[in-house]
């Protein structure tokens, strides 16, 4: 038997990220929402330190899942499903900022200079 999503705001973003793909012609947001429709444990878990170290310059990460607080932070640009307190705590501290998937989708409609990590 296949289970279905209940979480009310986890179905909601992913509704919008296929809205936003469609109407922009954008297949990162189509891609991430794939990713958040599959089982919840198979959603990305991922360090702070690890993203700064795979994002180039100008580049928006986008983590289909949950960013955890482990490792330096840097000034970063990230866009999750959650984040950890500390997590967000380090990002906002070293200057950087955090975004939900819904934010990012309207700061950035086309998808431009954003990097999927995880998953």
């Amino acid at each position: 038997m296949r289970r279905k999503k209940t979480n009310p705001q986890l179905l909601k973003t992913i509704n919008f990220l296929y809205e936003a793909a469609k109407q922009n012609n954008s297949a990162v947001w189509r891609a991430i929402a794939k990713k958040l429709e599959k089982p919840s444990r198979n959603f990305a878990e991922i360090n702070v330190g690890k993203i700064a170290k795979h994002l180039k310059e100008g580049e928006i990460a986008v983590v289909p899942g949950k960013v955890l607080g482990m490792g330096e932070a840097g000034k970063i640009e990230v866009a999750a499903w959650k984040f950890s307190k500390t997590a967000k705590k380090k990002i906002e501290s070293a200057g950087g900022k955090c975004y939900s998937l819904i934010e990012i989708v309207e700061k950035n409609p086309k998808g431009s200079n954003v990097r999927i990590l995880g998953g």
